[in-house]
């Protein structure tokens, strides 16, 4: 048995720089030694503090960590929350209380956004905590965009940069952002990083920039023109680019290689008029596979996936209530929680992500004292949900009250195309939301009149397709935010109505599930997915059509 010298008492202290004072916690050998593998080789090995009577860690710990993990070790329990846990495992790992670094993680984990993933794959990387750092690197590759401006960013090594940029898994819809990411970072540092500018540059996606901005960035940017080997990259882009323009040849060069990420389809649906229950798509395996029930079934709802979350807003019940209900589905864990509650019940609303909020558009509501329960006209009520406050806030009203609109977020700005109107008439404009401002504008007139349109995001052109106009509508079209102007861009294989749209890796793919199964239209390129029973509407209670509605979330969150 290990000899601990004197195992009944010894000081643990640290400074305190604020008050300039030294706080002391009375401990035993070999209480430490049992809990801590780095206390128990600093008291069993003959080291100098195997016989002090008091072990200083100075400033290398904060005070209320220590006194956390030192009560641990003597009661093995330990309250983890959000102004501890970075500290906590940052201590634990240098302290060896490996069980407290474990569980530290895992609340980080449960706890990971946007706005924290890259500061968690920094920490993670640093203190060996292998799964946290896989979700938060997933995590980064997914939401560049908003990782990018945080003050990480800026301190990263080169070759974590490097590692992000020249990734395939990347998810971003314009390589622009991540060119002039790349800028900010090298300019932060200037005197130090410019050498790196180089291996960077050769290392992104230059000849998927506009042609625009390579020849803007060749004539103005002082750092690119100050290297000539930079000039020579980007004219080599620039040649790429001309002969992608001009179909001359096949282009593999990695300046001109798309990115391999897409996205995870999920399917919530059920075997009647209700939805009850969530699914994933397989593509590769093309098949769906059941991943969990819905903890209250229902239909006319909205979904939307903010990072590896699913949020399911409002909806009517079995009995036709409306509801003001938000169920949250963790995709990393496979769970559901109850998020905070709209502060407007409703059905046939949509919603969208925005900088990491929830914002929900129209709809219908219940009209006071009907029964049995009656459909309100259309709202203009627009609501926005903070993740990270768990708290509702009402914003500026639609222009118009619509519900059954197509609703994206492009741009900064929310986006509203058609819909039914007050008048329960069929709406034929464009309404846009602008954060900054809290107003509505009335951007365009939509090509024709239409609800139950499906509408996904490509940088700045917003895609329109399907839906119910005069008649079930196979058209597709094409918005451009910054313009406010239609192209039409063809037709897709079949009419279609409420399917389903997503952009991921410059490519548009419009979902349908048609009672049997899911097809998965890529531009023209049609995938069938068998569904399973439990969607097809069989059995005694089946109903000619069964609840299904459509989300998505980047691959790896």
């Amino acid at each position: 048995m290990a000899n601990f010298e004197d195992d009944t008492s010894v000081i643990m202290s640290v400074s305190v720089h604020e008050n300039h004072c030294v706080l002391s916690f009375p401990c035993h050998r070999a209480i430490l030694a049992a809990s801590s593998r780095y206390f128990e080789a600093m008291f069993s090995n003959g080291l100098r503090e195997s016989l002090d009577d008091e072990v200083n860690f100075h400033d290398s710990l904060h005070p209320e960590v220590l006194e956390l993990l030192l009560d641990f070790a003597y009661s093995s329990r330990i309250i983890i929350n959000e102004e501890n846990a970075e500290s906590l495992l940052e201590a634990s790992d240098m302290l060896q209380f490996h069980d407290v670094r474990d569980a530290a993680a895992e609340f980080l984990e449960k706890n990971l956004h946007p706005s924290n993933c890259l500061g968690m794959m920094l920490l993670s990387d640093a203190h060996q905590c292998r799964r946290l750092y896989e979700l938060s690197w997933r995590m980064c590759l997914v939401n560049f965009e908003t990782m990018h401006k945080s003050e990480d960013f800026n301190n990263l090594s080169k070759d974590t940069l490097l590692d992000l940029i020249s990734s395939d898994e990347l998810e971003i819809e314009d390589e622009e952002k991540v060119f002039k990411a790349v800028l900010q970072w090298v300019k932060y540092d200037l005197d130090e990083r410019r050498v790196h500018l180089p291996e960077l540059l050769r290392n992104m996606r230059l000849a998927l920039l506009p042609s625009e901005c390579l020849k803007e960035a060749m004539a103005c940017e002082n750092v690119i023109m100050a290297d000539e080997s930079n000039k020579v990259i980007l004219d080599e882009a620039i040649h790429c680019k001309k002969k992608i323009l001009q179909n001359d040849g096949v282009v593999t060069s990695l300046c001109a290689r798309p990115r391999k990420a897409g996205h995870t389809l999920l399917i919530l649906g059920g075997q009647t008029f209700m939805c009850d229950k969530i699914y994933q798509v397989d593509r590769k395996a093309k098949e769906i596979i059941p991943k969990a029930d819905l903890p209250s079934p229902r239909k006319e709802f909205s979904a939307c996936a903010i990072g590896c979350k699913v949020y399911i807003t409002g909806g009517r019940g079995s009995e036709n209530g409306v509801s003001k209900d938000v169920w949250v589905f963790d995709t990393v864990h496979e769970e559901w929680s109850k998020a905070a509650p709209m502060l407007i019940a409703r059905f046939g609303h949509g919603s969208a992500e925005l900088e990491n909020c929830l914002y929900v558009v129209g709809g219908h509501t219940a009209v006071a004292g009907v029964f049995p329960a009656s459909p309100s006209v259309s709202l203009k009520q627009v609501e926005k949900y903070d993740p990270t406050a768990n708290k509702w806030t009402m914003v500026a009203p639609l222009r118009d009250g619509v519900s059954n609109a197509a609703v994206v977020s492009a741009r900064l700005k929310l986006f509203v195309f058609g819909g039914t109107s007050i008048h329960r008439d069929m709406v034929s404009k464009v309404q846009c939301y602008d954060p900054a401002e809290n107003r509505w504008t009335i951007k365009a007139e939509c090509p024709q009149p239409w609800r139950y349109t499906a509408a996904a995001v490509l940088g700045s052109q917003i895609f329109i397709m399907g839906g119910d106009s005069e008649y079930t509508a196979a058209s597709a079209y094409r918005f451009d935010c910054e313009t406010d102007q239609w192209t039409r861009v063809g037709d897709m294989t079949a009419k279609r109505m409420s399917c389903h749209a997503l952009a991921s890796g410059n490519k548009l793919h419009v979902e349908l599930y048609n009672n049997r199964a899911l097809l998965a239209h890529t531009h023209g390129f049609c995938q069938h997915v068998e569904a399973p029973a439990s969607l097809r509407g069989v059995g005694p209670q089946a109903q000619p059509d069964a609840s299904v509605t459509f989300t998505s979330l980047p691959a790896g969150a």
